[in-house]
């Protein structure tokens, strides 16, 4: 039987490791897409307890000790990481765009974008770039450190001044005789440009890395 087991017959044994390969980072990706979406239940949770119920530090930290102790081991509950899910929530709530998103990458990876890219446009910008080249931290912050949104939408500067003049004319038009359905028009116009304009970044960055 062992005699069988020569190293030609490895070869055949590629399609299997591909399947097991394949398996575990769905798997993977399965799991961080809960993790991700319980971290937005409870940070929706905390958001409503501190608008509506005067939650601060002190209960928060309680609340923090109350699932420390009832879950014994379990990590990423902290007072501070409660906030940070609070303010997760927050941040993306609103947002029918980005909400998808930020389950595609794992929370660290979402702490870094949330907390160094200051508009939402950077924040697309990242979300789409970490998940599509499927960044570690370390390259995803790289990225952020050489300001890799800011020098892309230099590159596409004309195309941005009529992103601009078009948010113009709407915030002009805000408080004017416009009817809801044309300014809803105009916000869809300008976001389509915008993630036009991501995305096709994204796409050239991606390219001039391979």
């Amino acid at each position: 039987m062992d005699s069988e087991l020569t190293p030609k017959n490895h070869v055949d044994y590629g399609e299997v490791i591909s399947i097991i390969e394949r398996a575990r980072e769905n798997a993977f990706r399965a799991v961080n897409h809960e993790v991700i979406s319980m971290y937005w239940k409870i940070g929706a949770y905390v958001s409503d307890k501190v608008k509506n119920s005067g939650w601060g530090k002190s209960v928060v930290r309680e609340f923090s000790e109350f699932i420390q102790s009832n879950f014994a081991g379990i990590q990423g509950f902290s007072a501070s990481n409660i906030w940070r899910m609070r303010q997760f929530y927050e941040t993306y709530s609103e947002n029918e765009k980005l909400a998808p998103l930020v389950r595609e990458i794992n929370w660290t990876q979402n702490l870094l974008i949330m907390s160094r890219a200051k508009t939402e446009e950077a924040r697309e910008f990242y979300l789409l770039l970490c998940n599509r080249n499927n960044y570690s931290k370390r390259e995803l912050e790289r990225q952020i450190d050489s300001m890799m949104f800011e020098r892309t939408m230099i590159s596409d500067e004309k195309s941005l001044l009529k992103l601009r003049r078009l948010k113009t004319k709407m915030t002009m038009w805000k408080n004017e005789a416009v009817s809801g359905s044309e300014k809803l028009k105009l916000s869809d116009i300008a976001d389509k440009i915008l993630l036009a304009l991501c995305r096709g970044s994204v796409k050239r960055e991606t390219t001039n890395a391979l």
